[in-house]
């Protein structure tokens, strides 16, 4: 009777190793096709931003080295 929680933790044991090893397969997978880990939350607005800030920066590099 006392290891009936056993019968209950292998299963949950699984599925949590599995649902660990999908997302850092994910993460391993992003890592190497973009060379650096993905921003969570980033969402149209945060790339949009990125481009104009990378922009801007571009544009005062190039105007300062004139």
């Amino acid at each position: 009777m006392a290891w009936i929680w056993l019968e209950a933790a292998l299963p949950l044991g699984i599925i949590a190793g599995m649902l660990c090893i999908m997302g850092n397969a994910q993460y391993q997978i992003h890592k190497a096709y973009h060379g650096r880990p993905k921003h969570i939350g980033n969402d149209m607005w945060d790339v949009a931003m990125e481009r104009r800030d990378k922009k801007l920066l571009e544009n005062l590099s190039a105007s300062s080295s004139n």
